[in-house]
């Protein structure tokens, strides 16, 4: 699981650094496995503003470049199609190693075709903060000169990947870590209160649980109208951060939700569905073309949604290709259901697909998430593809939690020889959202929905 520093400061009030958080993190339980901080990555590249680009001497495709940077003015032999006068770039000095071409500059001034050259300007991809290879980085003229490149490309933010015990699932949600780590002392938890979306019209969409043991419950909404562009900025950097592409407003916002509340969701193209969307059990000789490109038989356990022409998706692991969302999709149904982890797993198993979705349903998800990640899966949409949305159709109900756990104080100090006291409990235990019935020596606890472990 990865998130950034900023991104956890959404769900958590701290002063803490980076080396504060990966010990707390270490003292909460959560094993630190890398640590990528870009500005150390990308501290040579700075920013530069091309001030000439004169055509070659000896060459039609290059440019000699006049080049204000920190060191100075430059001359830059550049190859890049888009080099021009009055661009603002990335700067890379002499000696500077490249890491998306894995070679380093020379120390030295070298000749291009009979022209020195004194360092180079770089694509994104070059210096492996982007994907665009199809030019020089072409930045926003307002960036003052010697700005560090990973500022400047908004990616001054370390990236923490972890480790997350499959008894954990609410630590594949940045909100969840945020908890831990409030409990653990980095700081104050900053709850979010999911807005309830109301809708101005009935839900056209009709959802059917005819298998409540593979999906006790469904919520549903539609969303008429939307344009599917771009996603925000924002969206789309913290999602490349932690090592997803971004494609779309309405699949980046399912992403999104997944990884900040631990919550999958799927969205369907609405124009694509064919009657009422029903979570059913597998049926012999169906065969699923999912969203890879793939074509997946379907085993008579599966949870299986489907609509009145077939398999739509397999619940849990991954939604169907024919009704996929699109850029050209306008009216969207979002999925936000709960599928048992045990048949998630099996399906997974059978069918060897690896997603996100998966990854987390057969680990456990909140059921009491259900209509919160609807809820702020259609604000996002709404707010950056506008749209109107529908009343939400829920079907089913949340699976009953188990009994209360009984917990000894005195077991503390007696089982592992530290001296806590019972405020101490009791807070930590209330900033893990723990519902606690004191009964003298023994406490009763109700663990809140999210926790599997207990």
């Amino acid at each position: 699981m990865k998130f950034t520093l900023s991104w956890l400061s959404d769900h958590i009030a701290s002063k803490a650094t980076l080396e504060d958080i990966l010990a707390c993190m270490l003292k909460a339980g959560l094993e630190v496995e890398d640590v990528q901080d870009p500005r150390e990555t990308l501290k040579a590249f700075t920013v530069c503003k091309v001030l000439e680009a004169e055509p070659h001497p000896d060459a039609d495709k290059l440019r000699v470049c006049k080049v204000e940077t920190v060191d100075g003015m430059k001359q830059i032999v550049c190859g890049a199609p888009n080099a021009r006068a009055g661009m603002t770039a990335i700067y890379a000095p002499l000696g500077t190693y490249i890491p998306g071409l894995d070679f380093a500059l020379d120390k030295k001034p070298r000749k291009i075709r009979g022209v020195e050259s004194h360092g180079m300007m770089c694509s994104t991809k070059e210096i492996e903060a982007g994907e665009d290879h199809d030019g020089i980085a072409d930045l926003d003229a307002a960036i003052p000169l010697g700005t560090p490149a990973a500022e400047a490309l908004g990616l001054a933010d370390p990236v923490i990947d972890f480790e997350v015990t499959p008894n954990r699932p609410d630590w594949l949600g940045v909100q969840g870590i945020a908890r831990d780590l409030a409990a653990a002392g980095a700081g104050r938890f900053i709850p979010h209160d999911v807005k309830k979306i109301s809708g101005s019209f009935d839900c056209p969409v009709e959802i059917r649980l005819d298998a409540p043991e593979a999906c006790p419950m469904f919520a549903g909404a539609l969303v008429k109208g939307v344009k599917n562009g771009p996603s925000p900025d924002w969206m789309q950097q913290r999602l490349k951060a932690v090592g997803i592409q971004p494609r779309s407003l309405l699949v980046d916002v399912t992403n999104y939700v997944s990884l900040d509340r631990a919550r999958p969701l799927h969205a369907y193209d609405a124009a694509k569905l064919q009657g009422t969307v029903t979570a059913r059990l597998g049926r012999k000789g169906e065969k699923l073309v999912a969203i890879d490109g793939k074509t997946y038989d379907i085993g008579e356990e599966m949870c299986v949604i489907a609509d009145d022409s077939g398999a739509i998706g397999l619940g849990g692991v991954m939604g169907g290709e024919s009704t996929a969302v699109s850029d050209e999709t306008t009216d969207v149904f979002i999925e936000s259901a709960w599928f048992d982890p045990l048949r998630t797993a099996r399906t997974g198993r059978a069918t060897g697909i690896h997603s996100d979705a998966r990854y987390r349903f057969e680990r456990g998800v909140d059921p009491q998430s259900c209509v919160d990640g609807l809820n702020l899966a259609l604000a996002l949409i709404t707010e950056f593809g506008g749209g109107t949305v529908s009343k939400p159709n829920v079907a089913g109900m949340i699976p009953a939690r188990a009994d209360k756990v009984t917990f000894y104080p005195a077991d503390v100090d007696r089982l592992t020889g530290l001296k806590v006291k019972s405020a101490d409990m009791r807070r930590i235990l209330k900033d893990l959202e723990f519902a606690i019935e004191d009964a003298g020596e023994a406490w009763y606890l109700m663990p809140p929905s999210f926790r599997f472990d207990m």
